[in-house]
């Protein structure tokens, strides 16, 4: 029989246990803890989620990699055509981790109406274009079908469509602006038949997708000709690394960029998010310990005469020691248990209720977005556990200074 455990479940069942000195102190320690363990769950879960969520929308619009001309310049204007006839498309086998590779090209123009107007990137598409990102953000309308001769439809934001006082299948005037192959603007009726809102407003203000044979009419280009290539991945995790074997598998005239690479300062920015979350982690749990190393001292400190004799019976330092960690285990289970039902409830309802709001011009997201990943939850509470437990192994050193002989006297 584990002796140290029964007298430590003793002490925790006593009534008086919960009407003494030490019952406020405790109180607070198993607050301390439950509001920390709350405040990891909520900055692990945000940051997760924050950092899905942009990732996501910049590969929405842009891919993981794009395959381009190696003098292209990186521009957001699609000049010189690539040959669609190429080794990797429309599948690269050599390489696992690859959902789709698809066409695109794009072209600058404008929308003009009777009052305003506003200057937009074509982005021409084709059948093989994946379309889970923007039915996802869809919010009218539908997604254009490009399995039909060329068409006009076109797929617009909800911050273009209120911009220029639009609605859902307008017809609207589109100039597109010169290039080397047709010096004149060439001006095209289109038809908004679905539109989307991201949030991204860096994007969304000026992205319209439609149909790539468009482009490849304003640019007199046959129809094997592209501005390039998208390659989707299927874990963004893998990006740096299937990006290096991309460019190593296509022709030494073409580029394969990153849109870690294309987007420098965003991701540097997002990866921030990874070092406030740690430095919360750490704060967070050295308050919960420091509360409990509190508890822990008040706890002995008020049971100085049952640890004389508990002494005088042949008890070990130990043993006396053990039936107090026991104890303060018991208060850091607690704290744990409340510290995860108030915190994945309110990840919970942020996550299905969205209740809590973001400019989306600063933070590309209209609402706090939340990732709820259990393993993660599981080794944080592991770690506060095994860490507030290794913090008490020190004050409770205090019971080897505790003489039988002095301590009975206060019985």
């Amino acid at each position: 029989m584990n002796y140290e455990l029964f007298v430590a479940k003793r002490i925790i069942s006593g009534k008086e246990y919960k009407s003494s000195i030490s019952s406020p102190i405790i109180k607070i320690a198993i607050a301390a803890i439950s509001l920390g363990l709350v405040i990891m769950l909520i900055a692990i879960a945000t940051g997760d989620g924050l950092r899905e969520k942009i990732r996501s929308k910049i590969s929405g619009f842009k891919g993981h990699i794009q395959i381009t001309k190696y003098d292209a310049n990186n521009s957001d204007v699609s000049v010189i055509p690539i040959d669609k006839n190429q080794n990797f498309y429309p599948k690269l086998s050599t390489i696992n981790g690859i959902k789709n590779i698809q066409i695109y090209a794009n072209q600058v123009g404008l929308i003009r109406t009777k009052t305003d107007f506003e200057g937009i990137i074509y982005k021409g598409v084709s059948t093989d274009y994946d379309w889970t990102f923007f039915k996802e953000y869809l919010v009218a309308g539908k997604i254009p079908n490009f399995n039909q001769k060329r068409t006009r439809d076109i797929l617009l934001s909800k911050t273009i469509v209120n911009r220029l006082k639009l609605k859902l299948n307008d017809t609207i005037n589109v100039t597109f602006f010169k290039n080397k192959t047709s010096k004149l603007p060439s001006n095209r009726k289109l038809v908004i038949t679905g539109i989307y809102n991201t949030g991204f407003l860096e994007f969304d203000k000026n992205i319209m997708i439609g149909d790539i044979r468009q482009i490849q009419r304003l640019n007199r280009w046959n129809e094997n000709e592209v501005g390039g290539f998208e390659v989707i991945l299927e874990n963004f995790d893998d990006l740096e690394h299937i990006g290096a074997k991309v460019y190593n598998e296509i022709d030494s005239t073409l580029d394969a960029t990153t849109i870690a690479s294309s987007y420098p300062g965003l991701f540097e920015w997002i990866e921030l998010f990874d070092n406030n979350t740690w430095f919360i982690i750490i704060i967070m749990i050295l308050v919960a310990g420091i509360n409990m190393i509190t508890a822990l001292l008040v706890l002995i400190l008020e049971r100085i005469p049952m640890v004389g004799i508990l002494k005088a019976m042949g008890s070990s330092n130990l043993s006396i020691r053990k039936i107090f960690l026991y104890n303060a285990s018991y208060l850091i289970f607690v704290g744990l248990f409340w510290g995860n039902i108030i915190g994945l409830f309110l990840l919970f309802a942020q996550k299905y209720g969205g209740f809590i709001t973001l400019d989306a011009a600063t933070y590309y997201v209209s609402e706090v977005p939340v990732s709820i990943d259990f393993l993660s939850v599981l080794l944080l509470n592991m770690g506060t556990l095994v860490l507030c437990f290794m913090m008490l192994l020190i004050p409770s050193m205090i019971i080897t200074k505790i003489q039988p002989s002095k301590s009975i006297k206060f019985t």
